[in-house]
């Protein structure tokens, strides 16, 4: 399987991961999260799982064998993340990090797969004993690989005596508009929520021409980051529902058939006619195993989880939980957007056309060249962080 084909198919995943989260969980919330960084954990649970543990997950991910989620981790930190600041693109920062308890060893083959596919930086825990420190720890990571956007990925309490294991992923990304909004022309227009009533927002625009799609019930907004001299070319994605209360029903749509995102991509610049677009910012987090158990995941795995660690009780590891949280701003500069994922495992045309996103809508941000998204989520309410 092609890079090409294994971003298609994790963007199947992810659009039905999002569509599982905000129809559910985040129905009543402002949401961001970045399904790629969810995938990444999964995937190095893969990694140490065989049986029907194994199995369970390359079917929900989508794939043949753990080699096969393996290779596709290293192509995309060594094609889609390297850092494209030094040559005038976006600031991009992609790290994955393995804490096993000290009384372990890693098995000599999964301990290949970090060092290699993953490039996850290893480093030794006392779970039993210092249970707090590591969160901290696992935490101080998070922030530091996410340029100090996310502060918590593990809450208080979520590691104790019975853990082994933590794999986390951090995803941090910084892009300019190619082509940025006057700041001076920002004014407050109404914002209509879901409920029915409004609020006031602080709305962007611009008279310059747009790539905006018109489609049957719904829109969809093209914003191009600053791309540098490499040939990845990373953009903003708004799909606005034509009814004001019809953002459920775009994204049950979305997230319902494979492939589906594509055919609704503009690619031609128009004339716009009344353009606004309102700032936001979103912190958002959740513990996935609901979500993930929605869409036939079932977790806590028991079991299964065999060639990750030397150890008599390797038949009693299970994933406990995976936590994630992320963080986007968008204002007439740019984006700048971070996610970080926990998985702790335990014993146990050209015509003129409107674009008002001034009701509830979805965003995704995805590069163009391979198709992969970083980050999706929706806006509800934009003074709502």
């Amino acid at each position: 399987m092609d890079l090409r084909e294994s971003i298609r198919n994790q963007n199947d995943v992810s659009l039905s991961i999002t569509k599982g989260l905000l129809l559910t969980e985040g129905k009543d919330s402002n949401v961001v999260y970045s399904p790629l960084s969810l995938h990444v954990v999964l995937s190095l649970i893969a990694a140490g799982s065989s049986g029907p543990t194994l199995h369970q997950l390359l079917s929900f991910l989508k794939s043949e064998s753990s080699d096969q989620l393996n290779s596709f981790a290293s192509e995309l930190v060594g094609v889609v993340f390297a850092d494209g600041s030094p040559c005038g693109g976006p600031r991009l920062s992609f790290a994955n990090g393995l804490w096993v308890d000290k009384s372990l060893t890693l098995k000599p083959s999964f301990k290949e797969v970090v060092d290699t596919a993953y490039k996850a930086a290893l480093n030794q825990a006392d779970f039993q004993n210092k249970a707090s420190e590591v969160i901290r720890e696992v935490n101080s990571w998070a922030e530091k690989e996410t340029s100090g956007l996310i502060k918590q990925v593990l809450p208080d309490g979520s590691v104790d005596r019975t853990t082994v294991l933590i794999f986390a992923n951090a995803l941090y990304f910084k892009g300019a508009w190619n082509e940025p909004f006057d700041a001076s022309s920002t004014k407050d227009y109404d914002f209509h929520l879901l409920n029915g009533s409004t609020v006031k927002a602080p709305f962007m625009t611009s008279k310059k021409r747009q790539v905006v799609g018109d489609f049957d019930g719904f829109k969809v907004l093209k914003l191009p980051y600053k791309q540098g001299e490499d040939k990845r070319s990373f953009s903003m994605y708004f799909f606005l529902p034509e009814a004001k209360d019809g953002l459920p029903a775009l994204v049950e749509k979305l997230g319902s058939e494979s492939g589906l995102l594509e055919r609704y991509l503009p690619s031609e610049q128009v004339e716009v006619g009344d353009f606004r677009i309102p700032r936001f910012k979103i912190s958002f987090g959740f513990e996935a195993s609901k979500t993930l158990k929605g869409l036939g995941l079932v977790l806590p795995f028991s079991g299964g989880l065999t060639e990750m660690v030397d150890s008599p009780a390797d038949n009693d590891l299970y994933v406990s939980s995976i936590f994630h949280k992320s963080f986007i701003e968008v204002n007439e500069e740019g984006t700048e957007a971070a996610a970080a994922s926990a998985g702790v495992i335990a014993v146990r045309s050209l015509i003129k056309i409107d674009f008002v996103a001034d009701h509830p809508f979805l965003f995704v941000i995805r590069e163009d060249m391979s198709g992969t998204i970083l980050f999706t989520g929706h806006v509800i309410d934009p003074l709502a962080g």
